[in-house]
């Protein structure tokens, strides 16, 4: 019994769900090229420090490692693809100009983020790099809300937030860094006891903006209010015309603001952005811009771009595999082979019906069959 039990988070994807996830995958990477994006296949462990960016706690805790008996040096099996693109970018391929990369792979947690969630998602996304304007956040958002359509999943909304915001705040307050930690934990996780008493004994108006950034959520109304709480910060001030110019450009998707969300704070550098669908509590995708990522790889450049677990929004979507297989008998005829023959070339399934096959052919997938009527051989539903 020991033998076939997995690890807890960790489970086997059957024929089914396989299925649907390979359609998808294929459906999304065709969507990606054809916006010029280029897939890269980074490998699943590389020696730790390339894996972790500098300050990306929640990043080194949720990284495996273990020792390399070949080097001795510690190696890191990947909990996210973003930094190894980012590598790829700066390193190898070493381009003057715009760069356009995505990617489509598993990656390996310590720990599942929910109750229902795996630890090995599989992680799809897409990077833009060399590009420091706005531009390149409104190409990266809209082509995350064209690749959620692809998934046929209705985006109910997507909020738009700027980690410079928050920088802008506590730098201004010339905290040290446990102090900032402390109060970006608070704000994520919307903990406004706990923000109270750490804000307790900053000055005006620092204190009272940091004290409304979880409230600071919903319409255009709430980027008025930020700035007016933060005494026309010229740096909120800046981040926030990033976000109204954004929202300009994205009219016609269901775009909202939330000032607190700062997932990615470690690493990001700009403007951040969640997606999310019916049915489900959690954002769906996630991204935002990282200009300085690439500074551990010898070489900063500006960068944004997004990520979703594929295998999560497989089990979203209404969108199938397509149709089943089609059983073909066991016969050497050169008209039936002929047609199997085409309808593999046309993108169906046909399976052969082997002899001494006990189970039932539907289980295996197959809802059609090939028969033989007069001199042709025809599709005809299997029956039950």
């Amino acid at each position: 019994m020991r033998r076939w039990l997995l690890p807890e988070a960790i489970e086997d994807i059957l024929p089914a769900e396989s299925a649907r996830i390979e359609a998808l995958r294929r459906r999304m990477l065709d969507g990606f090229r054809a916006w010029g994006f280029e897939l890269v296949t980074p490998p699943l462990l590389e020696y730790v420090e390339s894996l972790l960016i500098d300050g990306a706690h929640d990043l080194d805790l949720r990284t495996f490692k273990l020792v390399d008996q070949l080097s001795g040096r510690t190696l890191g099996i990947r909990a996210d693809i973003t930094p190894q693109v980012a590598r790829i970018d700066a390193h190898l391929l070493n381009r003057a100009g715009v760069t356009r990369l995505c990617y489509c792979a598993n990656v390996l947690h310590t720990r599942a983020d929910g109750l229902t969630s795996t630890r090995e998602p599989l992680q799809i996304g897409a990077e833009l790099y060399g590009h420091a304007g706005i531009e390149a956040d409104i190409e990266i958002i809209r082509l995350l809300a064209e690749t959620l359509a692809v998934a046929d999943l209705s985006t109910t909304r997507i909020d738009l937030g700027h980690v410079g915001i928050f920088r802008a705040l506590v730098n201004r307050a010339d905290l040290g860094d446990d102090q900032v930690e402390a109060l970006f934990s608070a704000l994520q996780a919307k903990d406004v006891p706990t923000l109270l008493d750490l804000t307790e004994g900053l000055a005006e108006p620092v204190r009272t903006a940091l004290r409304a950034l979880p409230d600071c959520y919903g319409g255009r109304e709430v980027l008025d209010t930020v700035i007016r709480l933060a005494g026309d910060d010229a740096e909120v001030v800046a981040a926030v015309d990033d976000l109204r110019r954004l929202a300009d450009a994205l009219a016609g998707l269901p775009i909202s603001f939330d000032l607190a969300d700062l997932r990615g704070y470690h690493y990001h550098s700009g403007v951040v952005f969640a997606a999310y669908c019916a049915r489900h509590p959690n954002a769906i995708a996630l991204g935002g811009r990282y200009d300085n990522m690439g500074r551990a790889f010898g070489r900063a450049r500006a960068a944004t771009g997004f990520s979703m677990d594929l295998r999560e929004i497989v089990r979203l979507s209404q969108n199938g595999a397509g149709q089943g297989k089609i059983l073909a008998p066991l016969d050497d005829e050169p008209a039936l082979l002929s047609e199997i023959a085409r309808l593999r070339t046309a993108g169906e399934a046909v399976v052969s019906a082997l002899p001494g096959h006990e189970g039932d052919w539907a289980e295996t997938g197959c809802d059609r069959r090939l028969i033989k009527r007069g001199t042709q051989w025809m599709i005809e539903k299997l029956d039950a």
